[in-house]
């Protein structure tokens, strides 16, 4: 039994170091935003799959305020199919740069 809380203390902290260790980096997010300037770079625009609505403006949200957004989608706990299609696609590191990359933006 004592093993096994060693053993759960160490996954748990190789799991924290691993989250730790991800820094978003903007000067890497231009490779990574081509699907998300068709919408969120168009002022004004409105998409209409699944149905029509305002696509948000993404450009100064504060980074944090994007990568949960982003997870959100990813674990379906923020409902749009298109959304979430992309954020599936996404690696931690490729969430964390888009992120640091249009929180710098205005």
């Amino acid at each position: 039994m004592k093993n096994l809380f060693a053993l759960l203390a160490l996954a748990g902290a190789a799991q924290a170091v691993t989250a730790a260790e991800i820094v978003g980096k903007a000067e890497a997010a231009p490779n990574k935003i081509e699907m998300c300037i068709g919408c969120h770079a168009i002022p004004g625009y409105k998409a209409t799959f699944p149905e029509v609505f305002q696509v948000p403006k993404i450009g100064g949200q504060s980074a944090k305020y994007i990568e949960n957004a982003l997870r959100g989608y990813a674990k379906g706990e923020r409902k749009h199919p298109s959304m979430k299609g992309i954020a599936v696609s996404l690696s931690d590191q490729d969430i964390a740069d888009i992120a640091a990359y249009y929180s710098k933006q205005k």
